[in-house]
């Protein structure tokens, strides 16, 4: 069974800094995009950043130059570096991963909270 862990949400001021990661488990042939979505309370759930198996990175416009996303094939886990953060990322953040076992599947973690405070 495919698992997608994540962990490093927190409190932290405006202004600081985060770490996201994100592991994937189980058994699986190849891990194609993987992703961090957001959900604000109230909101729907947003693309924040996305990585390619090749390493080809994008971001939402709210959150360039200031999220880093990576990734290490190797260990299945992607990494989101979250700096000079704002009142208005704080939400539930989701990683998520297109993995091909059988089939190719669309995965999600079970979500971790970043709060910012002022």
């Amino acid at each position: 069974q495919v698992q997608l862990v994540e962990s490093g949400g927190g409190l932290v001021q405006a202004g600081g800094s985060l770490r996201l990661s994100c592991a994937a488990s189980g058994t699986f042939f190849s891990i194609n995009d993987m992703d961090w979505y957001r959900q604000a309370p109230g909101k729907q759930r947003e693309l924040v950043a996305r990585i390619t198996s090749a390493g080809i990175t994008n971001y939402a416009d709210s959150v360039q130059g200031r999220f880093t996303i990576s990734r290490d094939n190797a260990k299945n886990t992607v990494v989101l570096q979250m700096n000079s953060l704002k009142l208005e990322d704080t939400a539930v953040y989701y990683c998520h991963a297109q993995i091909r076992t059988q089939y190719q599947g669309s995965y999600w973690g079970q979500g971790t909270q970043v709060t910012v405070s002022s």
